[in-house]
C-alpha cells in the first residue's frame, strides 16, 4: 500500500490543500492520502479555529474524495505536534506501507528546522508540490525529496480567514460544505 500524508494546520482546509493531495495521489499512484490537522504546531502561532473544528472541516472536505482519509492523530495527542512523531505513529497503524510526506514548495525550505529530520526522511519520501508564488526549488534536491509536476492552486488559509472575517463569499476557495461550516460556527470573525 502507498500512502501520502498531508499535514497542516488546515485553518481552514482549502482548495490548495485538496489540489496538492490530488496531485500527489495521481503522480505517486497513492492508494490513500491521510489528511492530518496539526494539534499544536511548533513553527507558528496557534490556529484560530479549534482542533475539533479544523478536524471537522477536513472530514467535510474529504467527503467527495474516496482516497482521502482524515486522521485525528495529532489533534488527539497533547503537546506540540512534530511531524517525525506523527509519521512514526502512522507507520505503526499501517505497517508495511510505503509513505510519502506531501509538502508545499513554500514549506520545503523550512524542513531543515524540523525536529529530527534525519530520522523523518528514513521513514518516508518527501513529495514537494509547487506552490504559486513560492520561491523556486533548488536545482538539486536532497536524495529523499521528489518534486511533483503540476502547479498547486493559489489559495491561502490567510486569505480565507480574512474574507470570512469581512463576511465575504468563500466560493472557489474552500469546498461549499467547509464554507457552510465556517459560516454556521462563526469561524474567523
Amino acid at each position: 500500500m502507498r500512502i501520502g500524508i498531508l499535514g497542516g494546520t488546515f485553518d481552514p482546509i482549502h482548495r490548495g490543500h485538496v489540489h496538492a493531495a490530488q496531485i500527489a495521489s495521481e503522480r505517486l499512484r497513492l492508494d490513500a492520502v491521510w489528511l492530518v490537522p496539526t494539534g499544536a504546531p511548533p513553527h507558528r502561532t496557534p490556529p484560530s479555529a479549534s482542533a475539533l473544528d479544523r478536524f471537522a472541516m477536513v472530514c467535510l472536505a474529504s467527503q467527495d474524495h474516496p482516497s482521502f482519509v482524515p486522521s485525528s492523530v495529532e489533534v488527539e495527542r497533547p503537546g506540540t505536534s512534530y511531524t517525525v512523531d506523527t509519521v512514526s505513529r502512522l507507520r505503526e497503524q499501517a505497517s508495511g506501507a510505503t509513505f510519502h510526506l506531501i509538502v508545499g514548495s513554500d514549506t520545503f525550505p523550512e524542513m531543515g528546522t524540523w525536529r529530527d529530520l534525519p530520522r523523518l526522511v528514513t521513514m518516508c519520501r518527501v513529495a514537494v508540490v509547487l506552490r504559486p508564488g513560492a520561491p523556486a526549488l533548488p536545482a538539486a534536491l536532497p536524495e529523499w525529496a521528489d518534486p511533483l509536476e503540476g502547479l498547486g492552486v493559489d489559495v491561502s488559509a490567510t486569505l480565507v480567514r480574512k474574507r470570512s472575517g469581512h463576511g465575504e463569499e468563500l466560493s472557489g476557495l474552500v469546498a461549499p460544505c467547509v464554507a457552510e461550516h465556517i459560516r454556521k460556527r462563526g469561524l474567523y470573525r
